[in-house]
Protein backbone atom coordinates (compact mmCIF):
# COMPACT_ATOMS: atom_id res chain seq x y z
CA UNK A 1 0.00 0.00 0.00
CA UNK A 2 1.08 3.62 -0.62
CA UNK A 3 0.87 6.67 1.08
CA UNK A 4 0.22 10.34 0.13
CA UNK A 5 3.84 11.19 0.74
CA UNK A 6 5.03 8.35 -1.72
CA UNK A 7 6.33 9.90 -4.87
CA UNK A 8 4.90 6.75 -6.64
CA UNK A 9 1.00 8.06 -6.16
CA UNK A 10 0.16 10.10 -8.83
CA UNK A 11 -0.21 12.83 -6.12
CA UNK A 12 3.84 13.54 -6.91
CA UNK A 13 3.84 13.57 -10.60
CA UNK A 14 0.82 16.12 -10.50
CA UNK A 15 1.91 17.73 -7.61
CA UNK A 16 5.36 18.85 -10.06
CA UNK A 17 3.78 19.33 -13.18
CA UNK A 18 2.25 22.57 -11.41
CA UNK A 19 5.55 23.22 -9.84
CA UNK A 20 7.00 22.86 -13.72
CA UNK A 21 4.11 24.76 -15.03
CA UNK A 22 5.11 27.92 -12.40
CA UNK A 23 8.17 27.41 -13.54
CA UNK A 24 7.32 27.94 -17.25
CA UNK A 25 5.35 30.90 -16.05
CA UNK A 26 8.53 32.61 -14.40
CA UNK A 27 10.61 32.26 -17.67
CA UNK A 28 8.75 34.94 -19.31
CA UNK A 29 10.15 37.46 -16.67
CA UNK A 30 13.09 38.26 -18.84
CA UNK A 31 11.43 37.47 -21.93
CA UNK A 32 8.74 38.80 -23.56
CA UNK A 33 8.15 35.63 -26.21
CA UNK A 34 9.56 32.17 -25.80
CA UNK A 35 9.24 29.76 -28.27
CA UNK A 36 8.42 25.66 -27.03
CA UNK A 37 12.33 25.00 -27.87
CA UNK A 38 13.30 27.54 -25.54
CA UNK A 39 10.71 26.92 -22.85
CA UNK A 40 11.60 22.98 -22.85
CA UNK A 41 15.63 24.38 -22.69
CA UNK A 42 15.04 26.60 -19.90
CA UNK A 43 13.17 24.00 -17.59
CA UNK A 44 15.36 20.67 -18.79
CA UNK A 45 12.15 18.98 -19.81
CA UNK A 46 11.55 17.08 -23.26
CA UNK A 47 10.17 19.60 -25.78
CA UNK A 48 6.74 17.55 -26.06
CA UNK A 49 6.71 18.03 -21.82
CA UNK A 50 7.09 21.67 -22.76
CA UNK A 51 4.26 21.91 -25.39
CA UNK A 52 1.96 19.55 -23.44
CA UNK A 53 2.09 22.49 -20.42
CA UNK A 54 2.58 25.89 -22.15
CA UNK A 55 -0.98 24.59 -24.77
CA UNK A 56 -2.32 23.81 -21.10
CA UNK A 57 -1.80 27.02 -19.97
CA UNK A 58 -2.94 28.69 -23.23
CA UNK A 59 -6.29 26.50 -22.76
CA UNK A 60 -6.79 28.93 -19.79
CA UNK A 61 -5.22 32.17 -20.84
CA UNK A 62 -2.51 32.43 -18.51
CA UNK A 63 -0.22 32.81 -22.13
CA UNK A 64 -1.11 32.97 -25.34
CA UNK A 65 -0.14 32.39 -28.79
CA UNK A 66 1.91 35.51 -30.67
CA UNK A 67 0.11 35.48 -34.29
CA UNK A 68 2.33 34.43 -36.86
CA UNK A 69 6.03 33.17 -34.79
CA UNK A 70 4.91 30.35 -32.79
CA UNK A 71 6.09 31.62 -29.68
CA UNK A 72 4.33 32.18 -26.71
CA UNK A 73 3.85 35.29 -24.22
CA UNK A 74 2.05 36.25 -20.85
CA UNK A 75 -1.90 36.07 -21.19
CA UNK A 76 -4.16 38.50 -20.43
CA UNK A 77 -5.47 36.14 -17.47
CA UNK A 78 -2.44 36.79 -15.14
CA UNK A 79 -2.91 40.45 -15.55
CA UNK A 80 -6.26 40.10 -14.50
CA UNK A 81 -5.09 38.23 -11.63
CA UNK A 82 -2.88 40.58 -11.08
CA UNK A 83 -4.62 43.59 -11.25
CA UNK A 84 -7.26 41.28 -8.00
CA UNK A 85 -4.00 41.52 -6.18
CA UNK A 86 -3.38 45.41 -6.50
CA UNK A 87 -7.05 46.21 -5.97
CA UNK A 88 -7.28 43.80 -2.68
CA UNK A 89 -3.77 45.62 -0.78
CA UNK A 90 -5.52 48.05 1.60
CA UNK A 91 -1.36 49.47 1.73
CA UNK A 92 -1.21 50.02 -1.67
CA UNK A 93 -4.19 52.62 -1.22
CA UNK A 94 -3.14 54.46 1.28
CA UNK A 95 0.63 54.79 -0.15
CA UNK A 96 -0.63 56.10 -3.77
CA UNK A 97 -1.30 59.88 -2.74
CA UNK A 98 1.72 60.04 -0.36
CA UNK A 99 3.72 58.36 -3.22
CA UNK A 100 2.48 60.77 -5.90
CA UNK A 101 3.70 63.44 -3.43
CA UNK A 102 6.87 62.02 -3.29
CA UNK A 103 7.24 62.05 -6.68
CA UNK A 104 6.05 65.53 -7.74
CA UNK A 105 8.38 66.53 -4.92
CA UNK A 106 11.75 65.04 -5.64
CA UNK A 107 11.17 64.12 -9.74
CA UNK A 108 12.77 61.13 -9.48
CA UNK A 109 10.92 57.00 -9.66
CA UNK A 110 8.82 56.70 -6.47
CA UNK A 111 8.17 53.11 -5.01
CA UNK A 112 6.54 51.03 -2.25
CA UNK A 113 7.84 48.31 -1.48
CA UNK A 114 7.25 44.76 0.35
CA UNK A 115 9.47 41.94 1.24
CA UNK A 116 9.10 38.10 0.15
CA UNK A 117 11.45 35.62 1.39
CA UNK A 118 15.11 37.36 0.49
CA UNK A 119 13.54 39.79 -2.20
CA UNK A 120 11.93 42.89 -2.52
CA UNK A 121 9.02 43.20 -4.48
CA UNK A 122 8.36 46.76 -6.17
CA UNK A 123 4.16 46.41 -5.73
CA UNK A 124 4.44 49.91 -6.89
CA UNK A 125 6.18 52.30 -9.10
CA UNK A 126 5.32 55.86 -10.28
CA UNK A 127 7.37 56.63 -12.84
CA UNK A 128 10.21 59.71 -13.26
CA UNK A 129 8.51 62.87 -14.49
CA UNK A 130 11.29 63.01 -17.18
CA UNK A 131 10.60 59.90 -18.17
CA UNK A 132 13.64 58.35 -18.04
CA UNK A 133 13.55 55.24 -16.16
CA UNK A 134 16.91 52.87 -16.00
CA UNK A 135 15.09 50.39 -14.10
CA UNK A 136 12.52 49.85 -16.71
CA UNK A 137 8.60 48.78 -16.52
CA UNK A 138 8.80 45.19 -15.63
CA UNK A 139 11.39 44.63 -12.79
CA UNK A 140 9.14 44.19 -9.46
CA UNK A 141 11.46 42.07 -7.76
CA UNK A 142 15.06 42.20 -6.64
CA UNK A 143 17.64 40.60 -4.43
CA UNK A 144 16.85 42.78 -0.67
CA UNK A 145 20.58 42.72 -0.65
CA UNK A 146 20.70 45.17 -3.80
CA UNK A 147 18.39 47.63 -3.09
CA UNK A 148 17.50 50.74 -0.38
CA UNK A 149 13.89 49.37 0.24
CA UNK A 150 15.30 46.14 1.31
CA UNK A 151 18.09 47.81 3.29
CA UNK A 152 15.40 48.89 5.53
CA UNK A 153 13.10 46.34 5.59
CA UNK A 154 15.50 43.81 6.48
CA UNK A 155 17.19 46.47 9.12
CA UNK A 156 13.73 46.54 11.11
CA UNK A 157 12.71 42.92 10.77
CA UNK A 158 15.00 39.96 11.84
CA UNK A 159 13.24 37.81 9.56
CA UNK A 160 13.91 39.57 6.37
CA UNK A 161 17.25 39.40 7.10
CA UNK A 162 17.73 35.98 7.94
CA UNK A 163 16.00 35.07 4.59
CA UNK A 164 18.36 37.10 2.80
CA UNK A 165 21.41 35.03 4.77
CA UNK A 166 20.17 32.38 4.20
CA UNK A 167 20.28 32.51 0.22
CA UNK A 168 23.63 34.89 -0.20
CA UNK A 169 24.90 37.44 -1.63
CA UNK A 170 24.73 37.24 -5.54
CA UNK A 171 26.70 40.23 -7.01
CA UNK A 172 24.75 42.43 -9.42
CA UNK A 173 27.42 45.24 -10.18
CA UNK A 174 30.99 46.07 -8.39
CA UNK A 175 29.43 47.44 -5.40
CA UNK A 176 26.77 44.86 -3.92
CA UNK A 177 26.91 43.64 -0.58
CA UNK A 178 29.11 40.88 -1.12
CA UNK A 179 28.75 38.47 2.31
CA UNK A 180 26.97 38.08 5.84
CA UNK A 181 29.61 40.45 7.33
CA UNK A 182 28.99 43.29 4.82
CA UNK A 183 24.82 43.23 5.15
CA UNK A 184 24.65 43.04 9.21
CA UNK A 185 27.34 46.31 9.19
CA UNK A 186 25.62 47.97 6.54
CA UNK A 187 22.40 47.44 8.52
CA UNK A 188 23.60 48.83 11.69
CA UNK A 189 24.13 52.21 9.81
CA UNK A 190 20.55 51.65 8.36
CA UNK A 191 19.16 51.47 11.56
CA UNK A 192 21.81 54.10 13.04
CA UNK A 193 20.34 56.59 10.23
CA UNK A 194 17.07 55.47 9.72
CA UNK A 195 17.12 55.33 5.99
CA UNK A 196 18.99 53.59 3.39
CA UNK A 197 21.30 54.81 0.47
CA UNK A 198 22.37 52.36 -2.58
CA UNK A 199 24.89 53.50 -5.04
CA UNK A 200 25.08 51.73 -8.56
CA UNK A 201 24.89 48.58 -6.14
CA UNK A 202 22.06 46.95 -8.32
CA UNK A 203 22.15 49.20 -11.55
CA UNK A 204 25.55 51.12 -12.66
CA UNK A 205 24.64 54.39 -12.11
CA UNK A 206 21.35 54.39 -10.16
CA UNK A 207 20.91 55.38 -6.55
CA UNK A 208 18.20 55.25 -4.40
CA UNK A 209 17.29 55.97 -1.24
CA UNK A 210 14.41 55.08 1.23
CA UNK A 211 13.15 54.51 4.62
CA UNK A 212 10.77 51.80 6.30
CA UNK A 213 7.18 51.63 7.49
CA UNK A 214 6.06 50.26 10.46
CA UNK A 215 2.68 48.35 11.34
CA UNK A 216 1.62 49.01 15.29
CA UNK A 217 4.30 46.48 16.28
CA UNK A 218 7.15 48.48 15.38
CA UNK A 219 8.15 46.15 12.43
CA UNK A 220 9.24 47.14 9.35
CA UNK A 221 6.40 45.83 6.45
CA UNK A 222 6.97 47.92 3.30
CA UNK A 223 9.43 50.76 2.37
CA UNK A 224 9.16 54.07 0.50
CA UNK A 225 12.02 54.77 -2.23
CA UNK A 226 13.37 57.23 -4.41
CA UNK A 227 15.33 56.04 -6.85
CA UNK A 228 16.88 58.04 -10.49
CA UNK A 229 19.97 59.11 -11.50
CA UNK A 230 23.41 58.84 -9.65
CA UNK A 231 23.94 62.54 -9.77
CA UNK A 232 20.29 63.15 -9.44
CA UNK A 233 19.59 61.01 -6.34
CA UNK A 234 23.34 61.56 -4.18
CA UNK A 235 23.51 65.22 -5.53
CA UNK A 236 20.54 65.91 -3.34
CA UNK A 237 20.52 63.22 -0.86
CA UNK A 238 19.48 65.68 2.14
CA UNK A 239 16.71 66.91 0.76
CA UNK A 240 15.32 63.27 -1.00
CA UNK A 241 16.21 61.62 2.70
CA UNK A 242 13.68 64.13 4.02
CA UNK A 243 10.88 63.44 1.61
CA UNK A 244 10.77 60.12 2.34
CA UNK A 245 11.40 60.07 5.92
CA UNK A 246 7.95 62.79 5.93
CA UNK A 247 6.13 60.08 3.45
CA UNK A 248 7.04 56.79 5.52
CA UNK A 249 5.82 58.76 8.54
CA UNK A 250 2.81 59.77 7.38
CA UNK A 251 2.58 55.91 5.97
CA UNK A 252 3.54 54.40 9.50
CA UNK A 253 0.63 56.88 11.30
CA UNK A 254 -1.97 55.35 8.93
CA UNK A 255 -1.10 52.00 9.72
CA UNK A 256 -1.16 52.50 13.49
CA UNK A 257 2.87 52.37 13.55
Amino acid sequence: MTTATDPTTEQGPRLQSVLTALDLLDCFVDSEELGVTDLARRLGVAKSTAHRLVSTLAARGFVERVPGTGHYRLGLHLWELGQLVQDRTPLRHLALPILEEVRLTTGQTAHLSIADGPDVVFVERLQALSGISLLGARRRRMPLHTTSAGKVLAAFNPAVSRARIAAGFPPMTGETIGSAEEWEAALAEVRRRGLAVTDSENVAGLASVAAPVFDGGGLAVAAISVAGPRDAIIGHLDRTSRVVLVATARLSRLLGG
